[in-house]
């Protein structure tokens, strides 16, 4: 079907809408705030914590979710329990913290046993259940893209389950798996609602680059707009190295 160009028109709104945010950020930006915000107190052990808790949720998250996409991709069985998957992405983020916190907190049910809550570990929990069902989702439309026919001639030639799976099933669905790992890892370092109610925000130990924006932006907005362009940077930057790896994997 022949493209009719008129339809940019209408796609023009939206362009504009999704521009506006990167507009804002770079109207914002001047060297002299960023020198600032690079001598924020703030904004090194923040940014030091999103890096080491997002790099640590998103390895439970592949670790612990390509299983559980591989099956709900081929076990028809499996079909009832992909609410788990879509719940967790249309609750609010406030809400999964206020949940965790019922959960973990001193009064809730493990609370006594976790002493889990406003620590390092709680940041890692909150954005491991917010990122899981964003790689999930996209793991599984890649295994399922995996021709079967594939698996069982690794499976002829003599790969046990775990060996075709691995040397097989794995590299044919990488391109999609690592979308899946770019879209989870970024909502991981940019988690806010969730990590502030079960983890605080406490410097140092649970105060991620997002909290720390939101200190900062309560005492000089301009520090608190060039922090938000280095996590923006950050981001776009893992986002082409994925994307990168992805593109090679699909090549091969």
């Amino acid at each position: 079907m022949r493209f009719d160009r008129r339809i940019i028109l209408f796609a023009l709104p939206m362009v504009a809408l999704l521009a506006l945010p990167l507009l804002g950020l770079l109207g914002g930006l001047s060297p002299h705030r960023m020198s600032e915000a690079w001598s924020h107190p703030l904004w090194a052990p923040a940014l030091w914590l999103s890096i080491k808790t997002s790099l640590i949720s998103l390895a439970f998250v592949v670790t612990l979710g390509t299983p559980f996409a591989w099956w709900l991709a081929h076990d028809k069985r499996s079909a009832a329990w992909q609410w788990l998957v879509d719940v967790p992405m249309v609750l609010p983020p406030a809400v999964v913290g206020l949940a965790l916190l019922v959960v973990f907190g001193r009064q809730g049910i493990l609370g006594s046993l976790s002493g889990l809550v406003f620590s390092t570990a709680a940041v890692v929990l909150a954005q491991t259940i917010v990122a899981a069902p964003f790689y999930i989702s996209a793991a599984v439309a890649a295994l399922r893209a995996v021709d079967e026919d594939v698996v069982l001639v690794a499976r002829s030639l003599g790969k046990s389950s775990l060996g075709a799976f691995v040397s097989v099933v794995l590299p044919y669905a990488w391109p999609g798996l690592a979308a899946g790992m770019a879209m989870a890892w970024a909502r991981a370092v940019g988690e806010f609602g969730a990590t502030l109610f079960v983890a605080g925000n406490l410097p140092g130990v649970s105060q991620t680059m997002p909290l720390a924006i939101y200190t900062v932006m309560e005492s000089d907005l301009s520090v608190a707009l060039s922090l938000s362009v280095l996590l923006a940077g950050l981001a776009l930057l893992a986002l082409l190295t994925l994307r990168w790896s992805a593109g090679r994997g699909r090549r091969s």
